[in-house]
């Protein structure tokens, strides 16, 4: 199963991600509903081994890790930011209901993280929409996930719920070979979690009574996404010869791509310690990691992450 999971408060999990080499078809809007190619089809998409996906799932951070930080910079919580909840109805394909029930799964994240609950149940609707409009609706159990949700100390409950489900789905998604969704999954989780970041990076930047540290570790964190570009854009490219909903999102992943080239990550391994881990002792090795970005950097990602979350949401 995933090691590392996308998790926001009520809903998002890590995917594994099925990725390789690319056909040179396209097809209609809509095509995740289809099964993709079986892997020994010539020009069809490759799977590759679980370990390998598992080892990069584990660099994209979670939604909920994300928010957490955007919670402790002091920026106060504001809706306005979210891709509001009844823009659900606009989602009539399967790869926009597949893409935004990631982004919708990372604002929950951030909902909850402000314990937020009157705000909380309309996106758990449009989660549970969405997931019905791409067939893995009964993986979710949306009347317990709402009784979790209205009260902030069932955290851990939420979270290990959404575990559970989201490793049903992905399980069910690979037997469907329909990998193609938890890929479309997975860039809208990512995509909405850096854009509320980047989106509490601006106000900090023009607020004078900003604290810099909480500045610079939000710009530090936003740096270190370029690793998970690279990622992104392997995996969205296995889908992009054979959807053109995939094609135009590596397109603006490429664009992206192309303004974190100057953009330097150098990686220091701390001492490693001993720690407990369900009643045994493991070794944990550390990394620190010191990221170079300029302020103008900073405004050319900015830009081009808007640009990725208006083809995502609008």
């Amino acid at each position: 199963m995933i090691k590392h999971m996308l998790m926001a408060v009520a809903l998002v999990g890590g995917l594994h991600l099925m990725t390789g080499c690319s056909g040179n078809s396209n097809s209609s809007e809509g095509s995740l509903d289809e099964p993709i190619p079986d892997s020994t089809i010539t020009n069809g998409p490759l799977e590759i081994s679980e370990g390998v996906v598992n080892d990069m799932i584990q660099n994209i951070s979670s939604p909920v890790e994300m928010a957490n930080m955007i919670l402790g910079s002091g920026v106060p919580f504001s809706q306005q930011m979210l891709n509001p909840s009844e823009n659900m109805k606009n989602y009539s394909t399967s790869f926009k209901r597949a893409i935004n029930l990631g982004a919708y799964s990372a604002d929950l994240g951030y909902i909850n993280c402000y314990n937020k609950n009157t705000v909380v149940v309309s996106y758990l609707l449009a989660v549970k929409e969405l997931a019905d409009g791409i067939n893995v609706g009964q993986f979710i159990d949306f009347q317990m996930l709402k009784r979790l949700a209205s009260n902030s100390s069932n955290l851990d409950s939420l979270k290990q719920m959404s575990v559970t489900s989201f490793n049903d789905m992905d399980k069910y998604l690979r037997e469907q070979k329909r990998a193609n969704v938890s890929t479309a999954i997975i860039a809208g989780a990512w995509t909405e979690g850096i854009y509320l970041t980047c989106s509490v990076v601006e106000q900090m930047q023009q607020n004078k009574n900003t604290d810099p540290a909480k500045l610079k570790e939000l710009v530090h964190r936003l740096g270190e996404q370029k690793d998970i570009v690279n990622i992104l854009k392997i995996v969205v490219h296995n889908y992009s010869q054979l959807d053109r909903n995939f094609q135009t999102l590596e397109d603006k992943i490429n664009e992206l791509q192309t303004v974190y080239e100057g953009v330097r990550i150098t990686t220091e391994f701390a001492p490693p310690e001993m720690v407990e881990q369900d009643g045994m002792l493991v070794i944990v090795q550390h990394e620190i990691s010191h990221v170079e970005i300029s302020d103008e950097q900073i405004a050319q990602i900015i830009a081009k992450i808007k640009e990725l979350r208006e083809f995502i949401v609008g």
